[in-house]
């Protein structure tokens, strides 16, 4: 099963399907698109955001640490239009927090699987397989 199919709906935008959740994204106005969706680019941000997240939640439960209301924002960097070439994780962490457990949750940021992931070489391969519909 696919993790995920990208179906274009008009110009820009498209249905997309993540293990049966349905998205929309789209390119803004301003690059020639309807601006009903966030742009693909924008869902790499948001997912190492959310990857972020969830990975410090499940080391400072483990820790029994309360991490209160974590917030974590990314913002990106671009060399070229719509390529980002950097991405900046900014940790919002509860002042109850030692400066121990506050450098150990930033250690363990990186270490989401969507870090890992933007942060290395990863190989993506477009098959030879094409099918006609």
């Amino acid at each position: 099963m696919p993790g995920a199919v990208a179906r274009r709906r008009e110009g820009y935008t498209h249905d997309v399907e993540v293990d049966g959740h349905d998205l929309v994204t789209d390119e803004p106005e301003s690059a020639g698109g309807a601006g009903l969706g966030p742009a693909p680019t924008r869902l790499l941000a948001a997912a190492l955001a959310s990857c972020t997240a969830t990975t410090i939640e499940m080391y400072a439960n483990r820790k029994g640490w309360d991490v209160g209301a974590l917030e974590v924002a990314v913002e990106m960097e671009y060399d070229k239009p719509s390529v980002p070439s950097a991405f900046l994780v900014t940790l919002k962490l509860p002042e109850s927090l030692s400066e121990e457990q506050r450098e150990r949750l930033q250690v363990i940021a990186g270490r989401c699987p969507v870090h890992r992931v933007l942060s290395r070489d990863t190989e993506v391969t477009v098959t030879d397989r094409v099918e006609l519909v």
